[in-house]
């Protein structure tokens, strides 16, 4: 009999019988929920120590750890609003058909940029040298990242992972500046088409979708995905040499396929409820128009610079901006209350900014040339 004030846990997995209070309980009850995860993690902070000082391993185990964070964590502004819209669908098809475009897209910059997987994105100044040397937060950073990932925060992995390796501060602001930017400009854009098109969207998208809207998705989120791809794929390919020989390039996709085919499994895993909780993204129709903005702004910034930037803060400020659009046009008793939208928007430019801060104090803490800058040496 527990004492007053306790809540017996048992768990028939792990067999055993514990009274526990409080937090203490829902510590207990975390941990066991869990347990494969932070198994996971743990022997991943085990494999990036014990290689992190031999470049030639550590190149490789910090890729594939970011291969699968990378893609996990941006899933929910590429391919989630996607995984909402095709739940009925065999996961192993929408996993053929992502993939598939995965392996066009960087096949094509492999071989048009001689060896280069990144769309020149690295080539830009402050990134343009591989690294010869690693320190151990550098390959453990995408653990961080996908521990955010669990949390359901969208974090810049732009941030998170670009500047660990940036040579100087320029680098850095030119890649927060083009960020903030496409926040901004993602904001005011989202606003405009959702106040002038909303209601139009609210009133003809109703009952069930045509069949071509489906093919209309299958178009758009293809060109979302190749602009993400443009983007981010400098992300992951920051920890591997700037030219790719025919065998690292094979195994380079492969772990990016086999990624993806891990994530469809899950259903986007626990960040998609970022997308889910947004209004109407399940509708194909929705969907396909938030697709289709998205990679029109990724767009104007690809043709704009090869500076990497932020794709999460673009997003964020996307969603952002419809949700107030929707509010704007929809009828009083359809609209979610004020203080619901508030609080979406701060908690998701929150998570980003978090994300933002331990990436540039990580990017501190590993790189010495960002501390010489800061320090004026």
């Amino acid at each position: 009999m527990a004492p007053q004030g306790t809540t017996n846990l048992v768990d028939p997995n792990l067999g055993f019988d514990t009274s526990y209070t409080g937090i203490q309980r829902r510590f207990v009850q975390l941990v066991v929920q869990e347990r494969w995860f932070l198994l996971l993690l743990g022997s991943g902070f085990v494999l990036a120590g014990a290689t992190y000082s031999t470049p030639s391993l550590a190149m490789w185990v910090g890729f594939m750890f970011a291969g699968y964070a990378v893609i996990a964590n941006d899933s929910i502004q590429t391919i989630g609003t996607f995984i909402a819209s095709n739940r009925r669908r065999p996961w192993w098809l929408l996993w053929a058909f992502i993939g598939g475009l995965l392996v066009v897209t960087l096949t094509w910059s492999w071989i048009a940029n001689e060896g280069d997987v990144s769309f020149h994105r690295l080539s830009a100044k402050g990134f343009e040298t591989a690294p010869t040397e690693f320190a151990f937060l550098q390959i453990a950073g995408p653990l961080f990242l996908l521990i955010m990932t669990r949390l359901r925060m969208p974090v810049s992995t732009t941030f998170l992972l670009l500047t660990s390796f940036a040579s100087s501060t320029d680098g850095v602001s030119k890649v927060l500046i083009k960020s903030v930017t496409g926040y901004g400009l993602a904001f005011v854009v989202a606003i405009a088409v959702w106040v002038f098109a909303g209601r139009l969207m609210h009133d003809r998208f109703k009952g069930e979708a045509h069949e071509g809207w489906a093919l209309a998705q299958v178009g758009s989120t293809s060109v979302l995905w190749v602009m993400w791809l443009v983007q981010d794929a400098a992300n992951v390919a920051v920890f591997l040499p700037r030219q790719l020989d025919l065998v690292q390039f094979l195994l380079f996709l492969g772990v990016l396929v086999v990624g993806l085919g891990v994530l469809f499994k899950l259903g986007g895993d626990k960040i998609q409820q970022v997308v889910d909780e947004k209004s109407a993204v399940v509708d194909v129709r929705h969907a396909t128009i938030i697709d289709l903005v998205y990679a029109g702004i990724l767009l104007i910034f690809a043709i704009g610079s090869h500076v990497p930037m932020s794709t999460t803060w673009v997003f964020i400020g996307l969603l952002a901006g419809r949700e107030i659009g929707l509010h704007v046009t929809r009828a009083k008793a359809e609209r979610r209350p004020r203080s619901a939208i508030r609080r979406l928007v701060l908690r998701d430019l929150a998570n980003v900014s978090i994300g933002l801060c331990v990436s540039l104090l990580i990017a501190v803490l590993v790189n010495p040339g960002l501390q010489d800058s800061l320090l004026g040496r």
